[in-house]
């Protein structure tokens, strides 16, 4: 008799499903964006910006920023250039229970 240590173990039926499921939603667009800042201001102060003018945000330049997607909070990341163009590297994920539950959710 053989102990079949060599034989390759199948996928969990659990397993399967997963894969099937992730590749149901794998196509569906998402929108991801990357929040710097905010502040709020009275309509005239607006109405004053011009070329030049310095809005002040809301975030301190050395922390790091978030990443949402379709207006949730996923991650924290920082700027970074690649090929002349800006990128993000993510530096922290949120925990999945916290994006699930919408505690991190922004409005």
């Amino acid at each position: 008799m053989s102990d079949m240590s060599d034989v390759p173990a199948v996928p969990q039926a659990q397993e399967l499903a997963s894969r099937a499921n992730y590749r149901l939603l794998a196509d569906i667009p998402l929108r991801l964006s990357v929040e710097v800042g905010s502040t709020s201001l009275r309509l005239a102060e607006l109405m004053d910006l011009n070329a030049g003018s310095v809005v002040e945000l809301n975030r301190q330049a050395n922390e790091l920023l978030d990443i949402m997607v379709n207006g949730t909070l996923v991650a924290k990341g920082e700027v970074v250039t690649v090929n002349g163009k800006f990128g993000i590297r993510v530096v922290d994920v949120v925990a999945a229970d916290a994006r699930l539950s919408g505690i991190e959710r922004r409005q």
